[in-house]
């Protein structure tokens, strides 16, 4: 069995968790490649390992059962972003902060691997967001996304108005500091802060949220994940800010915008005792109650 393994820095109480893992895959005689950047972090930390290769270049990912991702949710999306289109499963191991996507706890490392060699685990499929820009390639040739796409402002001082079309029809202008486009897997995360609404991750949705609106009649709006919009920006700065995830940059208010559902998902791994309303009560306290 051949796996990936990508990771951030990690706290020196992580250190025991990682070290084990590396121990485990090492007796099981699993090939293990590394993305680069955590191969020097992993030295750096002190944690041993051997009878693993640098993941030197992405299409050393072909034929890669799954990928693990060490961290928290950031590094998971960063994961998802060097897969993309190849749709490997992905799992995350939280040795990050909230762990909302990356569910497995470092102290489940040994149940984990043993799950994985077994096959006692199931593949959630999530949607995948895609923008399409009117100018050259702005996005790195990564132009997709597994939590929102989102058009903010750039300066403090004043708002951007978004120009939205859905499925070529107009939609509304938005004059706030920005708008997200989130998937129903974003949904616990930049648009629920914003208001948002939370949906389960099978919803076949997307959320239109914008972000702090100067308007008291502009709420969230869900529509069906077949919708294309089509985003258009006004700023005194002549520019605004573009996420993607985790990943963004400045980009041109001559820059207009089409998001819509990507042709390929996101495949995430979760141990069978996995659920999804358990992540959001332990995790965003949802539905947290004295009574209860």
């Amino acid at each position: 069995m051949k796996i990936i393994i990508h990771g951030k820095p990690f706290a020196e109480t992580a250190k025991p968790y990682i070290q084990d893992l590396f121990e485990e895959l090492s007796a099981r005689k699993i090939n293990v490649l590394i993305t680069p950047d955590f191969d020097k972090t992993l030295r750096y930390s002190g944690v041993a390992f051997e009878n693993h290769q640098i993941l030197e270049d992405h299409r050393a990912l072909e034929g890669a059962k799954l990928v693990v991702s060490l961290g928290g949710d950031g590094t998971l999306l960063e994961t998802i972003a060097m897969v993309g289109p190849k749709q490997i499963p992905v799992i995350g191991v939280n040795v990050g902060r909230l762990g909302f996507l990356a569910t497995v706890a470092p102290e489940r490392i040994r149940d984990m691997i043993k799950a994985l060699e077994s096959g006692n685990y199931r593949i959630e499929t999530r949607t995948i967001l895609e923008a399409e820009a009117n100018q050259k390639d702005i996005f790195n040739g990564v132009n997709f996304a597994l939590n929102d796409i989102a058009i903010t402002k750039t300066e403090t001082s004043s708002m951007i108005t978004v120009h939205s079309y859905l499925n070529g029809q107009f939609l509304n202008s938005y004059w706030a500091d920005g708008l997200i486009v989130s998937t129903p897997t974003g949904s616990t995360g930049y648009s629920l802060s914003c208001g948002g609404p939370v949906l389960v991750p099978n919803s076949k949705n997307l959320i239109v949220t914008p972000v702090s609106p100067h308007n008291l009649n502009v709420r969230p709006l869900v529509v069906e994940d077949s919708a294309v919009l089509t985003l258009e920006v006004n700023s005194r700065s002549n520019n605004f800010l573009l996420s993607l995830d985790s990943r963004s940059g400045i980009v041109d208010v001559s820059t207009r915008l089409t998001v819509r559902k990507a042709n390929f998902v996101a495949r995430l791994i979760k141990m069978q005792d996995e659920n999804f309303f358990d992540t959001l009560r332990s995790k965003l306290n949802w539905g947290l109650d004295m009574r209860n």
